[in-house]
């Protein structure tokens, strides 16, 4: 073993100095004008991201956040020479097996937090032992405490290659994965760079886009997830467009305004989680500010940004090429996403689909909107999966 195969724990240790850095920065925030529109249709309210900021400032308390993290293995290892933080929680169920969990923009190892109690110890929470699962969650590459690239090429297809190696790494010859957003897409990748590794894999965001003859003879409720992705293209996508295009740019803003930085990441939240407008009833305020420390402290506004610039380049969210995918997956369709697909329309790309479902509430975060559902979603297909192993 190189040095560069080592495992090494990873202390996380915010000193005061930064903080008081952070709080000064809040304090010292200069505000836009009030929207001119009664709703968020211009972007977060003024009211709304001042109420957040004000409580970053002087109620909101990191060093909780710090012991969760550092409470669950958090640890580091080098991969295709950078620097990668990630979670490492193993179940003391004898049959458990390995779990790989992905986020995505502008989620971050913490979306997960709710769910790994469930997936380790299910006994404990409402499961059964066969449930069980040794439970691996990387931070992408700009990402929160992992290292930024300083060079172009970490796309989507790279980041698979690190994180099959970073299984292997830990002594898990074959493994469950599971993603919603980018991390959808790096689990794809996966199957089809490694399907032979590949036990299942489970979604929250199906990375399935209708071709113009499916367009054609949709179905009412497909031309519904039409309209809805359509809505998110023409409304719904600038930040996207901005961070595909001028990463660098935005990413002056995101570094320096910790409240630039926190309506960036809300408008997200505000957009496509299941809320009725108050996206903090779905996702509580705490919740919102530790992913936006992920982003902050590290300064990782512009090198995560670059995630969507590196995907313009080799297109890695088109999933229409390379025939249908042999491994076995499950598919959780939550009614506040805003790309859904329909089980034909999966079934045609796929294989094997384990699990299908339409689930009653929940959005694009659906680790932190609906985590006991999403935790149900995970266990059936991998149940499934099992049975037919």
């Amino acid at each position: 073993m190189t040095t560069d195969d080592l495992i090494k724990p990873y202390p996380i240790g915010v000193s005061d100095a930064e903080l008081r850095d952070l709080r000064r920065r809040l304090e010292a925030t200069r505000w836009p004008d009030r929207e001119t529109v009664p709703d968020a249709g211009q972007g977060p309210q003024l009211d709304r991201i001042r109420a957040l900021c004000d409580y970053w400032a002087t109620g909101y308390d990191w060093r909780r956040t710090e012991r969760d993290l550092n409470s669950l293995g958090s640890s580091s290892t080098v991969l295709d020479g950078l620097d990668i933080h990630f979670l490492h929680v193993r179940s003391a169920e004898p049959g458990a097996v390995p779990l790989l969990l992905c986020h995505g923009w502008p989620g971050s190892i913490l979306e997960f937090r709710r769910l790994i109690g469930p997936l380790t110890d299910p006994v404990g929470h409402g499961g059964t032992a066969e449930d069980a699962f040794h439970v691996v969650i990387p931070s992408m590459p700009g990402f929160g405490f992992s290292g930024k690239p300083t060079t172009t090429g970490w796309n989507v297809a790279r980041t698979a290659d690190a994180w099959i190696t970073l299984m292997r790494r830990l002594g898990y010859d074959s493994w469950f994965a599971q993603g919603g957003d980018w991390g959808a897409a790096v689990v794809e990748q996966i199957t089809r760079k490694a399907p032979e590794r590949s036990r299942g894999v489970h979604f929250n965001l199906p990375l399935v886009f209708p071709t113009a003859q499916e367009m054609s003879e949709a179905t009412s409720e497909e031309q519904q997830m039409m309209g809805r992705a359509q809505r998110y293209r023409t409304e719904l996508d600038g930040y996207a467009r901005e961070q595909a295009t001028r990463p660098q740019t935005i990413g002056y803003s995101l570094a320096d305004s910790p409240a630039g930085l926190a309506a960036w990441i809300y408008t997200l939240l505000q957009d496509v989680t299941d809320n009725d407008g108050d996206p903090e009833k779905v996702v509580d305020r705490d919740q919102i500010l530790d992913d936006i420390m992920l982003y902050w402290l590290p300064n990782a506004g512009a090198s995560a940004a670059r995630l969507y610039w590196e995907d313009r380049q080799s297109n890695a969210m088109n999933t229409g090429t390379g025939g249908r995918n042999p491994v076995p997956a499950g598919f959780s369709i939550f009614p506040g996403e805003a790309v859904q697909a329909s089980r034909r329309w999966i079934e045609r790309r796929y294989e094997t689909v384990l699990h299908y479902a339409q689930l009653e509430h929940g959005g694009h975060f659906a680790a932190l909107e609906q985590p006991a559902v999403l935790t149900d979603q995970i266990r059936t297909t991998f149940r499934a999966a099992s049975r037919r192993a």
